[in-house]
């Protein structure tokens, strides 16, 4: 099993982002992962920094730390800048980008910015276009294509990738298991849906499985008072994701238990949201989840 630090670049500062990353790096940490919205949600008045800008600023500023995104919103870009986008940082990174992409998880954003349709329908069916295009386009031979949404005519985008560029897509819906199964190397499983993972496996191909987990770090030698306030503190910040069955809490040796358990399941990657916002003490703490896993 693998962890990435799942980190919204959302108030913070550029720099407290870049510090994170390379604590994650220095922890251990495999990757990490932004969000892709246009603000945040239920936030929207905190300043949100854009997400391919943050993937390629951390890649500068990091060693060895995957860079990508869970999930960017299809909806935000047309498939050949995105084709571009990906193969640009796939090079700046030495192979380090992955493309983490969905078809919006928050339709009123759409609505709001004026940005495409809300219909789920037409929102999946853009997503599977675009992924059929920057497969054609990273070839490296000219595409023409005809859609509903894109049209293209002996288009090419070069240079290649430096490598395939492994491609995440989250969700268990019908149509969504579709496209994972022909065109992702990873499927993010909502972790309320662990449940089903074993029914739906068969149906992703050979998509390698992760799990995005709200996790509480306790240290070792918390007092029970401690304890009690380090998780009611998760519990104010986080109230309105917490319903959903995200939120892990306990110490290291607990918490190498609980995902123990997800990596028996077939889970092989984490992507790890901590509720104080990964504080250095608490990606040190980690190390010993993540070396007792690895």
């Amino acid at each position: 099993m693998e962890f990435h630090l799942y980190l919204p670049q959302m108030r913070m500062a550029m720099p407290d982002i870049v510090e994170r990353a390379r604590n994650a790096e220095g922890a251990g940490f495999a990757g990490i992962a932004m969000m892709d919205h246009l603000a945040p949600p239920g936030a929207v008045d905190t300043p949100m920094f854009e997400a391919m800008t943050t993937a390629a600023w951390i890649a500068a500023k990091t060693e060895r730390l995957t860079v990508g995104h869970l999930v960017l919103c299809d909806t935000f870009r047309h498939p050949v800048m995105l084709a571009k986008e990906a193969v640009t940082l796939d090079h700046a990174s030495e192979g380090r980008f992955e493309l983490g992409i969905g078809w919006g998880s928050v339709p009123a954003e759409f609505a709001r910015y004026g940005i495409g349709d809300t219909t789920a329908r037409v929102r999946v069916d853009r997503l599977a276009e675009t992924l059929a295009v920057l497969r054609a386009l990273w070839s490296g031979e000219s595409v023409s294509y005809r859609g509903e949404h894109f049209a293209l005519t002996e288009a090419a985008a070069l240079p290649v990738p430096t490598r395939p560029i492994p491609i995440t897509i989250g969700g268990t819906g019908p149509r969504t298991l579709k496209l994972v199964a022909e065109y992702a190397d990873w499927w993010n499983v909502q972790v309320d849906k662990i449940g089903q993972l074993d029914e739906l496996r068969d149906r992703v191909g050979t998509a390698r499985v992760s799990v995005q987990q709200m996790v509480t770090v306790i240290p070792p030698n918390a007092t029970a008072a401690e304890r009690e306030k380090i998780t009611a503190t998760a519990n104010r910040r986080f109230s309105g994701l917490l319903a959903k069955g995200g939120l892990a809490t306990g110490t290291p040796a607990e918490l190498t238990e609980h995902f123990g358990a997800l990596a028996a399941r077939g889970v092989e990657r984490v992507y790890a949201w901590f509720t104080d916002f990964a504080k250095p003490d608490t990606l040190t703490a980690f190390t010993g989840v993540i070396e007792d896993l690895r």
